[in-house]
């Protein structure tokens, strides 16, 4: 587990702070507010149980910013882990987190609708495993009053992958392993 967070941690600062992806994440990294869990799982239900917990956990520890949840040996199928995206998804609204957390995903297959599997667009949202991203909306909120024009962060993002291509970006993330 230690080599797997020591990884996410490397692909978060070489490639999401390294890239601008999220002018957001460098902060938390330094600060050191981000919490990673490895869950060995490999099923759905137990995967929605496990992002439950976490949901659980940050409404028990304010010390943290946000929490990367990391599914090492599940759902090495794009098709599959959008299940599991859907159904966390579903679970925000259920439990009455909608407006309190807020799911990012990224996994090491994954693709934008409409984009080719090769297109480098797609390594903006492409980790070292699949997880999901657990972020606080009220965080969100604050440091977008202090970024003007949040909504080009994507197409920026997208637009510095494609200069930069996908071999060049599939090695940067490659690098963290």
């Amino acid at each position: 587990m230690v080599e797997i967070i020591a990884q996410t941690k490397n692909w978060i600062r070489e490639v999401v702070v390294g890239c601008n992806f999220c002018p957001f994440a460098a902060k938390e990294l330094k600060q050191d507010t981000i919490h990673y869990e490895v869950v060995q799982t490999t099923g759905l239900n137990a995967a929605r149980l496990a992002f439950l917990a976490e949901c659980v956990r940050l409404d028990n520890d304010e010390s943290i910013a946000t929490t990367m949840l990391i599914f090492p040996d599940a759902f090495p199928v794009f098709l599959d882990y959008l299940e599991l995206v859907d159904a966390v998804e579903k679970m925000l609204r259920q439990k009455g987190y909608r407006g309190i957390y807020q799911v990012a995903s990224f996994h090491p297959l994954y693709q934008f609708a409409d984009t080719a599997l090769e297109d480098a667009a797609n390594y903006t949202n492409r980790s070292v495993y699949p997880m999901l991203h657990i972020l606080r909306e009220a965080q969100i909120e604050k440091a977008l009053l202090n970024f003007a024009d949040p909504q080009s962060i994507p197409e920026r993002n997208i637009n510095f992958a494609r200069e930069k291509g996908a071999a060049y970006m599939k090695m940067l993330r490659d690098s963290c392993l």
